[in-house]
């Protein structure tokens, strides 16, 4: 009776090392796939996904910041829609002629034209 638990002792210790063994192939060649996949992941420029999700919220942010801007836009149009379809009592009419244009701005004067050079003095005799 020794000898046959003597042999399942035997048989116990090599599927156990068989299965250790295998335990750390399994492990050498999911780091080794891992790897390759990085690798190949690097060379077509693909993003890491803290870098996506972080763009992903900059990107949410400024739409929402957009679409604030486009509804204080909307209600300023239509104020100012209100403020030109509203008759102008005790006002005068604005002028849209030229020469009101020019006696709001009037144009700059000329100046005399120079050769961009500063005159030398003349030397004493």
């Amino acid at each position: 009776m020794q000898t046959e638990n003597r042999l399942f002792d035997d048989l116990a210790r090599m599927a156990n090392g068989a299965i250790n063994t295998l335990s750390g192939v399994r492990e050498e060649i999911e780091s080794r796939l891992r790897e390759r996949v990085e690798h190949w992941l690097t060379e077509m420029d693909m993003v890491p996904r803290e870098e996506f999700e972080a763009i992903k919220e900059l990107a949410q942010k400024a739409r929402a910041e957009q679409e604030d801007l486009s509804a204080k836009v909307a209600a300023l149009e239509q104020k100012l829609a209100a403020m030109s379809a509203a008759p102008e009592t005790g006002r005068r009419p604005r002028k849209t002629t030229a020469a009101a244009a020019k006696a709001t701005f009037p144009e700059p004067k000329a100046k005399p034209a120079s050769s961009g050079r500063t005159p030398r003095a003349k030397p004493a005799d």
